[in-house]
């Protein structure tokens, strides 16, 4: 039999050292600014039971929940016919549990189930793999991680204030050069109200979202479609064309949302927001757009999403208010807002700009050369010695060719090379060679020491 090709499935990847040495600086980025605003990590099952999962994300998540068969004889208990069956309420009879597709109603579900032990308002943060069963494409993957960072239980608008100043910090520190767009699904439901159509909303929010990935035209061939009047998609019309600063756009709107008492509200929640932007520092410029819409169907006030501006990507983060994602659970009224950073769009932002910092590669700062037996047990100490100041180093198991040992160093992108022979052991001098210059000199352990811390 021939042997099987290696492979993973379609949409997931393996990561190598170097790689996951990036992404760890970005994950490690992340928590930093996220503990420095108060925020505690939890985790959350792989898995959870598809009760918890169906019929949180719309029609389409539905559709792109990976469901995991139930263990045993799970056809002994399919009560239909299985010529007949239909495809999704059999997967509901030979499967329980589904992979999570976000990290937002797991969150929801761990907040109602230890709302005994939990301190209100309660922020927390969580970085996991999701699963979705989508089309693999450039930048779409079927297993991807999440960061989330939010807050539960308070209506405060300064925890939308404190989401833009952490994703303000977090693209600094990245050196990412970026946009946050912000809207309110207020307003939407103020023209969706203003258009005569309140009934359609979700249909017009999720045409709406699709506006700059599909354009003008084909938004309102597909609003038509839904059975919205001509007449209410021309109202929408001048309102996705708004210009002119943050404060003009909402004059406007002021104007166009008079009668919805529901619009002027969200309106006023903009404001809030922007107005605290006056006196805080932030580098990120915010801009407000009505097209933003964000799929998905839990958002209830505040929608924010981050764009790259110096690559072709789509969102790099992004996020929103719900109102009420614990009710389901059976925990009325509790108001919560966070956003999600798509770790792995920022490792392609990244890599396509090249700005990851040089050193976070090298794990290794310091090899020592294996001359034999005698010179391994000199060096081994001195080995331990550098560990425990904090310094990476390592020995090369055994006293293989020269090249072999070099090469190995050169490979791993280690700055310096300790050779100790004979010579050395009795001066008790080190030579240590430079791998990017490739100068030479000798120096005692201290001297070593102190140029490498």
């Amino acid at each position: 039999m021939a042997a099987q090709k290696p492979s993973v499935p379609k949409g997931t990847r393996d990561f190598s050292p170097v790689e996951m040495v990036k992404r760890n600086f970005i994950f490690d980025t992340i928590k930093e600014v996220f503990k420095q605003y108060g925020y505690l990590p939890i985790e959350t099952p792989a898995m959870e039971n598809l009760s918890t999962l169906l019929g949180k994300y719309g029609e389409e998540g539905d559709k792109l929940l990976f469901k995991i068969l139930n263990s045993g004889d799970y056809l002994s208990k399919v009560k239909s016919d299985l010529s007949e069956a239909e495809s999704n309420k059999l997967a509901l009879e030979i499967s329980e549990k589904g992979l999570r597709y976000d990290l937002t109603v797991p969150f929801a579900r761990f907040v109602v189930q230890h709302r005994n032990d939990i301190t209100f308002p309660f922020k927390r943060y969580q970085i996991q793999p999701v699963w979705r069963a989508d089309r693999p494409q450039k930048g779409r993957y079927r297993e991807f991680y999440q960061c989330d960072v939010d807050v539960i239980g308070s209506d405060s608008l300064l925890n939308e204030v404190e989401l833009i100043q952490i994703i303000d910090q977090v693209f600094q520190l990245l050196n990412i050069n970026t946009l946050i767009k912000l809207n309110n699904r207020k307003i939407l439901l103020g023209i969706a109200e203003m258009i005569g159509e309140p009934d359609k909303f979700i249909d017009i929010t999720v045409a709406i979202d699709k506006l700059d990935k599909i354009g003008r035209e084909k938004v309102n061939e597909e609003l038509s479609a839904k059975g919205i009047d001509e007449s209410a998609i021309e109202k929408l019309n001048p309102i996705f064309v708004l210009s002119g600063s943050n404060k003009e756009k909402l004059g406007s709107l002021r104007e166009v949302l008079k009668d919805s008492e529901i619009g002027l509200k969200g309106i006023e929640e903009v404001e809030t927001v922007l107005n605290y932007f006056e006196t805080l520092e932030i580098k990120t410029e915010l801009e407000l757009d009505l097209t933003l819409a964000r799929g998905l169907n839990y958002y209830t006030g505040a929608i924010i999403e981050v764009k790259a501006k110096d690559a072709e990507i789509g969102s790099i983060c992004g996020g929103g208010r719900y109102d009420d994602l614990t009710g389901i659970f059976g925990l009325k009224d509790v108001s919560g807002v966070g956003v999600s950073f798509g770790a792995d769009r920022i490792y392609d932002v990244m890599e396509q700009l090249d700005i990851f910092p040089k050193e976070i590669v090298a794990s290794t700062k310091v090899m020592f050369v294996n001359f034999g037996l005698n010179e391994e047990a000199y060096c081994l100490p001195l080995v331990q010695k550098l560990r425990k100041a904090g310094i990476n180093a390592e020995i090369f198991p055994e006293s293989a060719k020269m090249k072999k040992q070099m090469t190995y160093a050169n490979n791993k992108n280690i700055p310096f090379v300790v050779l100790v022979g004979e010579n050395e052991m009795q001066e008790e001098m080190l030579t240590v060679k430079e791998m990017v210059t490739g100068d030479q000199s000798k120096m005692t352990f201290e001297q070593l020491l102190e140029k490498l811390s």
